[in-house]
């Protein structure tokens, strides 16, 4: 609505006083149209509340800020074209149209009213104007050609208010679709790639493997999918965050894709889940050249910004390769594979084979039964006893647990104990094991029975502070010596994470219960490390006790261990004596305790305290015949 004023002639000098000319006629019209121009001025208060009576209930319904918005135009625009009439110069009409033109760019950029209305007002504001300047013409004596100018420069303003709003509203329009286009692409993109690491997702990796799989029916050529799923994953987000998560799985999405070839397709399907598609190999064996390769690359520890320390990383990858009916279905059998890898031990890959998807299916039916068992009360305890080798006498028991499926009957530990792992269930069913077994240690205890109770802890449970809690509770619950209650752990989970460990079990030294370490000689500990342990017992690998009469170098490790054990002050126990000559040995050699089926095999509590009784009043064991494989199983 702000007019436009002339500038004066190039060389004017307007500082040089001269006589003054006659006027001329336009210049008479200007200087007639000058009274109208300052009483413009003195009625801008006028004109916008002639404005706002003609807008109202005739156009679209706008909030407060545009309502002020279109106000602060109106007297803008007033005393520009009131400045143009009075012919006050063009700085001061500038300033104000260049603010008028930036509110109009404002309410165009938040679209905060339609192009329709803000024309409809500008007509209400020509029409307020003219009816002032024609009242303000009667009122200053001003002649009809000096009305009608001032009239014809207030549409000259309209008019150029007009072109000015209509450019306005094209750039933003422009603006909009340039941005529009922009957000498109962007959830084109976000629609088909991974927000986290940038690779495509499950839904462009499925639309490369279909257009693969169509190619390999053309060009006879083999099509393979390695599914890269991260080993414990979730421990790292539980323990470090999730900020380290996701930094280490942008990091493992950078080794990933500089070890695969150009031609290759890599994507992650979610969570810590990668895939790598291959087509055109040459050799049988590319595909497990692939997996080499992303398995040596992870080897190497990460450096993260986020975290304190290296991580160091492991992956199981599942190999599928050949023709398939679907994207789908190759993706399945890679995804199954994978799961086998894990299965096995981790840190490796497995190529998909026929039958697979059976045992798959049979393990994922076990983990469902496995959730829904401590609910059920399918888990009971056995308890193997130990003796001292010198007498013969009962020291303890092991608690061992089983479960008593309703279908499959009762399974060993090594049946589901690993699925316990896997899914992280074996830290409430650690902790039930403890409550339970301590419970049953207090109560023989009490009925006379002076024997210790021993409990297997997991990994899981060592690298939780929930273990030291979870001890003192059982304690508390069951009324249990804590002196009676041993807490057993293998000597590779002892080397997992040593400082922690160490101090986690300095905690549990604290409540009185002793230390002792399962399955001693087949990890990676030294001496200095097993003497930073508050350790109790060394429980002898039954490996090595098998191995006395098969080679003269058993006898001599066994001597070993032994030797070592006395000289740390540590009691060292035999595990799995089933041969005599396995007795004789160990009792020469000075063995302090063991156990094994040559004694006794695991029997439920009552089995138990009747054996425990028959010892209380006959002081003998009666030793079982030579076990075969067969019977060691049951």
């Amino acid at each position: 609505m702000a007019p436009t004023q002339p500038s004066p002639p190039p060389g004017a000098d307007e500082s040089r006083a001269l006589p003054a000319p006659a006027l001329a006629p336009e210049a008479k019209t200007a200087e007639g149209r000058r009274p109208l121009g300052e009483a413009l001025k003195t009625r801008a208060g006028d004109v916008l509340s002639a404005t706002i009576t003609r807008s109202i209930g005739s156009g679209e319904v706008v909030e407060a800020a545009v309502q002020q918005s279109f106000e602060r135009i109106c007297t803008g625009s007033t005393i520009a074209v009131a400045q143009w009439i009075a012919g006050d110069g063009g700085a001061a009409a500038e300033r104000t149209r260049r603010e008028v033109w930036k509110i109009f760019g404002e309410l165009a950029a938040h679209r905060a009213a339609s192009l329709n209305e803000v024309t409809r007002r500008c007509l209400c504001w020509r029409d307020a104007v003219t009816e002032v300047l024609n009242d303000s013409a009667g009122r200053t004596g001003a002649g009809p050609a000096a009305l009608a100018e001032a009239i014809g420069l207030v549409q000259q303003s309209l008019e150029l208010s007009l072109v000015r709003m209509c450019e306005c509203f094209e750039a933003e329009r422009q603006r909009t679709d340039e941005e529009l286009t922009r957000r498109e692409e962007e959830l084109a993109f976000l629609a088909t790639h991974d927000a986290l690491t940038g690779l495509p997702n499950r839904t462009l990796i499925v639309d490369r493997v279909k257009q693969m799989l169509a190619r390999s029916v053309r060009t006879q050529t083999p099509v393979a999918a390695l599914f890269i799923d991260l080993d414990n994953f979730k421990g790292i987000n539980d323990t470090l965050g999730h900020e380290v998560g996701d930094e280490l799985l942008r990091a493992v999405a950078e080794r990933l894709d500089a070890v695969v070839r150009g031609e290759d397709a890599l994507g992650r399907l979610g969570g810590d889940e990668f895939v790598v598609i291959s087509d055109g190999l040459g050799l049988l064996a590319g595909p497990e050249l692939i997996a080499e390769r992303v398995l040596d690359a992870l080897k190497h520890p990460f450096n993260l910004q986020s975290s304190k320390g290296r991580l160091t990383v492991t992956a199981s990858v599942g190999i599928a390769i050949g023709e398939r009916t679907s994207a789908e279905e190759l993706l399945r059998d890679a995804d199954i594979a994978m799961y086998r890898a894990k299965w096995d031990g981790k840190s490796r890959y497995v190529v998909f084979e026929t039958g697979m998807e059976d045992t798959i299916q049979n393990r994922m039916e076990l983990e469902m039964d496995l959730r829904d068992a401590l609910g059920k009360d399918e888990f009971f305890l056995v308890y193997q006893p130990t003796f001292a080798l010198s007498d013969m006498s009962p020291l303890g028991v092991e608690a061992l647990i089983r479960w008593k499926h309703p279908t499959r009957g009762v399974l060993q530990p090594e049946d589901f104990i690993p699925l316990l792992e896997e899914t992280g269930l074996i830290t409430e069913i650690g902790r039930w094991v403890l409550g339970e077994a301590c419970s049953q240690g207090a109560a023989w205890r009490k009925a006379g029975y002076e024997i210790g109770m021993a409990v297997n802890v997991s990994g899981r449970q060592l690298d939780s502070d929930q273990l030291i809690g979870d001890i003192e509770r059982a304690l508390s619950d069951s009324g249990l010596d804590p002196g009676a209650l041993t807490i057993e752990l293998t000597e590779t989970m002892l080397m997992r994470n040593i400082e922690q460990t160490a101090t986690r079990l300095e905690a549990a030294k604290q409540l009185g219960v002793r230390i002792a370490i399962d399955d001693f000689g087949t990890g990676y500990s030294s001496l200095a490390h097993l003497q930073r342990f508050p350790v109790d017992a060394l429980k002898i690998d039954r490996s090595f006790i098998s191995g006395l009469s098969q080679n003269d170098q058993g006898e001599t490790l066994i001597r070993t261990l032994v030797q070592l054990g006395k000289a740390l002050s540590i009691e060292t126990f035999a595990e799995g004596i089933e041969q005599h000559h396995e007795l004789s040995m160990l009792r020469d050699e000075d063995c302090a305790g063991g156990q094994g089926f040559l004694y006794a095999r695991p029997l439920d509590a009552l089995a138990t305290e009747a054996f425990l009784l028959n010892w209380s009043e006959t002081g003998a064991v009666v030793l079982s015949a030579p076990q075969d494989a067969a019977a060691r199983a049951r």
